[in-house]
Order: C-alpha cells, then structure tokens, then sequence
C-alpha cells in the first residue's frame, strides 16, 4: 500500500512543511555532490552513531537520507500528512512539534541499541510523530491508497486511523525483530524503533502543545 492524498482539507499555507521538503531535498542534492568518500565521511560525521553519541547529530539525522527512495518517500509522507497538522497547531508551534518528534524518534533508536556504530539518518522518525498526531486528530480522514491485487492495481480510500494503526504495527513488529537482530550483527537497515518512538511522542505533543483556537471549524470532515 502507497498513500496517494487525504481528502483532510488545510485551511492555511503549509509553510514550515513546504520549508522543511526544500531544506531536506537541498541537503540531499549537497550529499550526491559529494565524491563517495567525502559523502560517508559526512554521514558518519553529522548522523547519529548511538555509539558516538552527541547531541548536535539527534538534530542534523533528521536532514540526511540514504538515498533517492529514502528522501522521497519520507518527502512525501510529510507532505501528505504535514500540512493538515501544521494548519491545527499553527507554523511555530509545528516546527517545534516536528523537531521534538525526531529528538525522541533518535533517543528510542538510541536506548534500544546503543552500541551501534551504523549511523542514523533520515526524516522518518520526525514524519512518524506527524502520522501519530494525525492519527488521533483526524481519523476519520480518508486516505486514498494505491494498492497492489494480485495482478491488478487500483486505488482505495482507507480510514486513517486503519492505515496509521497498521503502519505502526509493522514499525513495532520490526523494531522486535530489529532488537534481536542487532544481538548478533552490527548492520545497518530501518531504523524501526526510531518510528515507533516519534508516533507515541507525535500523539501526546499534539495534546501537550495545544490547538489554535479555530480547530473545531476544520475538524475531521466525516464528524
């Protein structure tokens, strides 16, 4: 399954999610201009290695990816779900929550295994926190899905909290997986726990920071 569009309407411009695509995809076009040894040197520098941790890497993982798949498909799962959020809790207040999103995102990956020396890169795991508050702000969103059926391809509305639930039941069975793993390799894959950490923290920050006072206009449109 692949999210196509909501059909959540934004009442105001997205544009601290607008601003955070260009700034990720600008930082990613930084990165394929780099020769490959200079582009891994840059990557172990400013990622976050749990085993060398520092703080300024929890903030400068969120704007590294790994590759074209990474940066796009994260770049579009903000931009599905970023504006509908940003629109409830106001410009300020989003970057706020979508920074503290990957902060906690990056402390999950860190405490379940902090003695990997793979970096941690990419927006996922501020996205998941995204996905998380949409999920209890607007559930009855409807998500419109490409999917794959045995030999056929269509496109289906599915409520979001369906989608948002299953998402994040694969994220937790591959963070266990990724816990057992990580005792007998120190290889590098998605960082699964990061996600599961930014979705739980992405629900109570949307409660903690608060609504614009208009929210009860622009509520889930199936209410």
């Amino acid at each position: 399954m692949f999210p196509l569009r909501d059909t959540q309407p934004s009442y105001s411009k997205p544009i601290v999610t607008v601003l955070l695509i260009v700034v990720n995809l600008l930082v990613f076009l930084f990165e394929l201009s780099l020769d490959p040894y200079t582009r891994n040197a840059f990557i172990f520098t400013y990622g976050m290695v749990p085993d060398h941790f520092t703080v300024s890497t929890v903030f400068t993982s969120m704007f590294l990816h790994a590759g074209w798949f990474h940066v796009l498909g994260n770049m579009w799962f903000l931009w599905i779900f970023g504006d509908n959020i940003e629109d409830i809790l106001g410009h300020g207040k989003f970057l706020l929550f979508y920074l503290l999103c990957g902060v906690a995102a990056a402390m999950a990956q860190f405490f379940f295994d902090p003695f990997s020396r793979v970096p941690m890169v990419g927006a996922s795991g501020a996205i998941a926190g995204v996905m998380g508050a949409y999920m209890v702000k607007f559930p009855r969103s409807r998500i419109v899905t490409f999917v794959f059926v045995f030999v056929f391809f269509t496109t289906v509305d599915i409520p979001a909290w369906a989608m948002l639930i299953y998402w994040f039941v694969l994220q937790l069975v591959g963070g266990f997986d990724s816990i057992t793993a990580s005792m007998y390799s120190r290889g590098g894959g998605t960082a699964f726990l990061a996600h599961v950490g930014g979705f739980v923290t992405g629900i109570a920050l949307v409660y903690l920071l608060g609504t614009r006072r208009p929210y009860y206009r622009r509520r889930d449109l199936s209410w």
